[in-house]
């Protein structure tokens, strides 16, 4: 009986070894998981990011009619403490609580300090840029401005311009805007944001929030763009794009500037620069360019066949002078859209070659109220697409439009081509 015993009191001691064991290793794993975990966090957060460039926002809010003045985006209170303390009281400061009915900041009475940026700029900049730069007579011959020269004036754009030599990045700060046009005729304001593209390539596209009822808009955005060697900033051109905001319509043009960057030396630091804004120049040509379809309708299977083929001699709509055009085709039926087909986007090019095929059934029998209409436009991934030039062939077309028409309804089952004319969008 006494082995019997012995071996019923080992197995009694085995679940309390198996339970101690069992803890310890599941310490172990949580504590293991954790150490995992904090390794990937930090190494998260050194690496590069991976995108072109990256947006930063200083101490302006969002969206200024839902926050109150206590809410910054990007600082804690006690970076605002800092910055109030050290703030003279002739800078420029947004107090949301101290707006007119109209939403407008009030105007101090000294404008000579643009932003607190400007203040802390060293005076080197100042003497190698005297025409970028702000200076205090340029800012009261603004103010001093009559009400005639004021409707002509389309305000000023205070920008900065640095070189990161560690990280090879193009840094653009849009800083503010002074002095704009009132878009809106009822509340004699306006709703600006602006758009900034670095051309000829295009490749970046940026733009700011929109900040309401303000004529004199404080941004304080910047904008790094990665990837960009020293040596090729001289080739490279900004442009700035002053929107107004329009929630019903089409967004209002206020104006454009245009940087060259040959010529800028940006190895010595920070640039700061002030450019007056300029109308939008339309550029106009002779014409809106040519396009080349071939129509085909099948009575048969009562189907049209529609290929676009060519566009040549387009005109230059953007300020790059090249266009990324395409093409929209709208099938019409007694007046009203009961299809649409587009191309692909054909980069940079004036005379583009689509070479597309699209098949349209027809819901009655016969072309008599069938019309189609083609729509060449510029693609601009940052805002709407502009029309280049609109083409429509129908019974009731006229020119060139009528006569294709009338050609492909006497000769079924044949591809005709022709070139036609586009006229304005």
């Amino acid at each position: 009986m006494a082995p019997i015993a012995d071996s019923r009191q080992q197995f009694d001691e085995i679940p309390t070894v198996v339970g101690i064991f069992s803890a310890f290793g599941l310490v172990f794993s949580v504590s293991l998981f954790a150490w995992i975990c904090c390794q990937r966090k930090s190494s998260k957060s050194n690496k590069t990011p991976p995108y072109k460039f990256v947006h930063v926002l200083k101490g302006v809010d969002i969206y200024p009619e839902n926050l109150n003045s206590k809410k910054k985006f990007g600082a804690d209170d006690k970076s605002e403490a800092k910055n109030k303390s050290a703030m003279p009281k002739n800078s420029l400061h947004l107090d949301l609580e101290k707006r007119d009915l109209n939403g407008n900041f009030p105007k101090t009475t000294t404008k000579t300090q643009g932003s607190p940026d400007l203040e802390n700029s060293s005076p080197k900049h100042f003497a190698e840029r005297k025409k970028d730069s702000v200076s205090p007579d340029s800012l009261k011959s603004i103010t001093s401005l009559s009400s005639e020269d004021k409707q002509d004036k389309l305000g000023t754009l205070f920008f900065s311009l640095e070189y990161n030599f560690e990280k090879k990045a193009f840094v653009v700060n849009i800083k503010e805007a002074r002095g704009l046009p009132a878009m809106d005729e009822q509340s004699m304001t306006s709703d600006p944001y602006i758009k900034m593209t670095i051309l000829p390539e295009k490749k970046h596209k940026v733009k700011t929030r929109v900040l309401r009822k303000t004529l004199d808009p404080a941004f304080d955005e910047t904008f790094t763009f990665y990837g960009i060697p020293y040596s090729q900033i001289q080739d490279l051109t900004l442009h700035f794009m002053i929107l107004s905001f329009d929630r019903f319509s089409r967004d209002d043009v206020i104006g454009e500037v245009l940087i060259p960057l040959a010529g800028i030396e940006l190895s010595e630091g920070r640039l700061l620069m002030d450019r007056e804004i300029i109308k939008r120049n339309v550029r106009k040509s002779s014409g809106r360019g040519e396009l080349l379809v071939s129509l085909c309708y099948q009575s048969t299977t009562n189907t049209l066949t529609v290929v676009v083929l060519k566009a040549r001699h387009l005109p230059k709509s953007d300020v790059s002078g090249l266009s990324d055009p395409y093409v929209k085709v709208n099938l019409y039926h007694a007046k009203k859209r009961i299809s649409k087909k587009k191309t692909h986007v054909k980069k940079c090019t004036p005379n583009a070659v689509f070479n597309e095929l699209f098949v349209f059934d027809i819901p009655c029998e016969g072309l008599d109220d069938i019309s189609i209409e083609f729509l060449v436009l510029d693609s601009d991934r940052g805002s709407r697409n502009e029309v280049i030039g609109r083409l429509t062939l129908g019974s009731s077309a006229e020119g060139t439009g009528g006569e294709h028409w009338k050609e492909i309804c006497e000769y079924p089952r044949r591809q005709i081509a022709k070139w036609h004319m586009l006229c304005d969008g």
